[in-house]
């Protein structure tokens, strides 16, 4: 299987945990688009599930797969999130945040029983870090708050620099929420709860792309067919 093939088989083999009467969280990214496909071919063959979308283009998309949408405030606790992943290391903490709904990811998988990562074996990494952390900021004080993110990396043995992250026009990044992305390009992460403490703490982060303590389950796809790995 090439890493398309992957990412829908991963997709795949997750929409069967998935019960008539279940509240649930749709992730964002090219991965969870399969499964958001996969889900609507179920609903519209008689499945009953509400769903609630991470972010607006998942939403758009559910939308038009037929799946019934809700607010989180309406369905405040969720059965079953199911999101991608751009790492994801042995003990299932995960780096999320590559499609720019890190906060609404973070949130809805805060408020679910259980949350599953779909991913391709390219995502599965013995140290986190390859994949630039993003964070999401405030656009307010916005130089500040860059240099305190590189100083809190700098403080746990990883010095990078954080870069804004841009479209493809060369404008900012502006998130669902109103904020800004900075990608910080670590190479490795020895201490994801150290930097994460640390990231927490300054003003101006609004959060962080480190899911610690979040995912109960992970299907990787590989060329050689699919593996389950549990919290």
């Amino acid at each position: 299987m090439n890493i398309a093939e992957q990412k829908r088989a991963a997709a795949a083999y997750a929409v069967e945990f998935v019960q008539s009467g279940m509240l649930i969280g749709l992730g964002t990214g090219t991965t969870s688009q399969h499964f958001v496909e996969l889900l609507g071919e179920r609903v519209r063959g008689g499945l009953n599930v509400v769903a609630v979308a991470t972010s607006e283009a998942t939403q758009a998309q559910a939308e038009r797969a037929g799946i019934p949408l809700a607010t989180l405030d309406e369905a405040p606790r969720l059965d079953l999130t199911v999101d991608g992943a751009d790492e994801i290391s042995p003990d299932l903490i995960a780096i999320k945040g590559g499609g720019g709904a890190l906060l609404r990811e973070k949130i809805v998988a805060s408020a679910s029983t259980v949350m599953v990562v779909i991913a391709d074996e390219s995502k599965w990494v013995d140290t986190l870090g390859r994949f630039p952390l993003p964070i999401e900021v405030v656009p307010f004080g916005l130089t500040p708050t860059r240099r305190a993110v590189e100083h809190a990396a700098a403080e746990i043995g990883c010095p990078a620099s954080a870069v804004l992250r841009r479209t493809s026009e060369g404008h900012p990044f502006v998130t669902d929420g109103g904020h800004l992305i900075l990608d910080l390009a670590l190479g490795r992460i020895p201490e994801p709860q150290a930097l994460a403490a640390r990231l927490a703490e300054i003003p101006g982060v609004v959060e962080h792309g480190l899911f610690i303590g979040l995912v109960r389950r992970a299907v990787i796809a590989g060329p050689h067919g699919i593996r389950v790995e549990e919290a």
